[in-house]
């Protein structure tokens, strides 16, 4: 498998990537989670070592089954989760509070079974929380070893360059998708 280098050269993940939105939430309903699980370990036999979840998918579910399902090979994968939602339920409205930031990586860490996240992402901009205090909490997340990385996710040039002003951007996320019609 082709790999691509992330951000300054730091982050390196298979050139296709595994979105696990669908195997919980989003495109109908869940899968078994024993068909979850062979189907992220089949990614993983065939070359793909990027896994990309959030929270917001089912709740924590998505984490859950994914952290399930690479905990043998963690050490060999990458693996990006969102934060971002109140609750952590898109339906609810945005939230990224930097006290909400730390809750949801400490949430994830846990349902993800590591140590780490590889890169964490806003899942969408949250114009009641300035860009700066965002980054500035993940900046320090990344100090603390909880994340190597940040992302941002459907945002606008001028945010990102104000994230990135904070402490570089590593990976800019746009929904891209046969069942997404933007």
């Amino acid at each position: 498998m082709k790999t691509r280098t992330l951000g300054h050269g730091q982050l390196e993940v298979s050139a296709i990537g595994l979105g696990c939105m669908g195997l919980s939430y989003g495109y109908g309903p869940a899968v078994a989670r024993s068909d979850g699980i062979a189907l992220i370990r089949s990614a993983f036999e065939r070359g793909v070592n990027f896994f990309d979840t959030a929270e917001a998918y089912g709740q924590g579910a998505n984490e859950e089954l994914l952290g399930e399902a690479l905990e043998p090979v963690r050490d060999q994968v990458v693996i990006a989760t969102k934060f971002g939602f109140k609750n952590g339920d898109s339906a609810q409205g945005l939230d990224s509070r930097p006290e909400r930031i730390r809750e949801v990586a400490d949430a994830a860490l846990k349902r993800l079974r590591t140590d780490h996240i590889d890169l964490f992402y806003q899942h969408r901009v949250d114009p009641a929380v300035p860009i700066e205090d965002v980054a500035g909490t993940l900046k320090a997340l990344i100090s603390e070893g909880k994340i190597g990385h940040y992302g941002l996710s459907e945002a606008s040039a001028s945010t990102i360059r104000r994230a990135h002003a904070v402490h570089p951007v590593t990976a800019v996320q746009r929904e891209y998708s046969l069942f997404y019609p933007g």
